[in-house]
């Protein structure tokens, strides 16, 4: 239970992160500061959806596309919740473009060094207790 925890919490900073990231760099990629929870768990959760759903479509059609399906997934999670949540937009073409590497790259670096560093203290600090 808490390893599911750990990586829940671990993925819902990641995606923050990185859509934190992609605000901060892309003139407007934009979420509203009321908006960035709803968004963050809405992408997380669309995310986690659509990632085997991508992953089987790839094996079975365009076994290609194996290589990006974390790329695919974030892309379909930016534009599903760009068509849900209010206060939050990719903007023009090239927002989706970048703003998809930039989320996903976002992620990646923050769900490699939070496990290492955040919840390795969180882990010994609980054994201990």
């Amino acid at each position: 239970m808490m390893r599911f925890l750990m990586s829940t919490a671990a993925h819902l900073v990641g995606n923050a992160v990185g859509l934190l990231l992609a605000s901060i760099l892309l003139d407007g990629f934009s979420i509203q500061p009321l908006a960035l929870v709803i968004v963050v768990v809405i992408f997380t959760a669309i995310e986690v959806v659509a990632s085997p759903l991508i992953t089987k479509i790839s094996m079975k059609n365009m076994p290609q596309l194996m290589g990006g399906v974390a790329l695919v997934t974030t892309f379909v999670g930016l534009w599903l919740t760009d068509l849900i949540v209010e206060g939050f937009d990719v903007g023009g073409v090239t927002n989706w473009l970048l703003g998809t590497l930039i989320v996903w790259l976002g992620a990646l670096i923050a769900g490699v060094l939070l496990p290492i560093y955040v919840f390795k203290s969180l882990r010994e600090d609980h054994k201990k207790g």
